[in-house]
């Protein structure tokens, strides 16, 4: 069985593709992370994935739940996903299709983990530090990990800067255990 990454790439392309002829990332952006919201319920799992229930049944639950949030394209979105069985990847599309219009936007996603809270100017001095070494505009999603014992540890795309106290705890080991 193919990937989920795999599955959710013509249509996370083809959703960008028109989103940005219509100058609507944005808005596609919010209707994709509701979307992705109401195919996580479980019971919207269930029915998706139920062989008796008819595809325009399974994309007329989604649209009715989603009413007045979704656009007439969206809503074709749906019931082309549904028709095909793929409304279990909506998640990974709209991961995909965050990743086109940051890189159409010149934005990069950071995940910021700290081993204490960290106040907006903090926040704010580390994310313009980021901008410039990176010379892109960052978003940043920060979150607390006591494990981390003191220190920042940033993840951003596939590279990873590892500045905790228990990062450089463990290279401290391995140094000793070697020498």
């Amino acid at each position: 069985m193919a990937e989920p990454s795999t599955i959710a790439r013509p249509y996370a392309e083809a959703v960008f593709r028109l989103a940005d002829a219509q100058g609507k990332l944005a808005d596609w952006s919010a209707m994709l992370a509701n979307l992705s919201a109401v195919a996580a319920d479980g019971r919207m799992r269930t029915a998706a994935g139920d062989p008796n229930l008819p595809a325009a049944r399974v994309a007329g639950l989604f649209i009715s739940i989603l009413a007045g949030k979704l656009t007439g394209d969206a809503e074709n979105f749906v019931r082309l996903l549904a028709e095909n069985g793929r409304l279990d990847v909506v998640s990974e599309i709209k991961t995909q299709y965050e990743a086109l219009k940051n890189e159409r936007e010149g934005v990069v996603e950071a995940e910021i983990h700290t081993a204490f809270e960290m106040d907006a100017a903090q926040v704010a001095d580390l994310v313009a530090r980021l901008e410039k070494k990176t010379g892109r505009k960052v978003k940043a999603r920060v979150s607390v990990d006591k494990s981390l014992i003191g220190g920042v540890k940033l993840v951003i795309g596939d590279k990873v800067i590892d500045g905790s106290a228990r990062a450089q705890l463990g290279a401290l080991e391995n140094a000793l255990k070697a020498g």
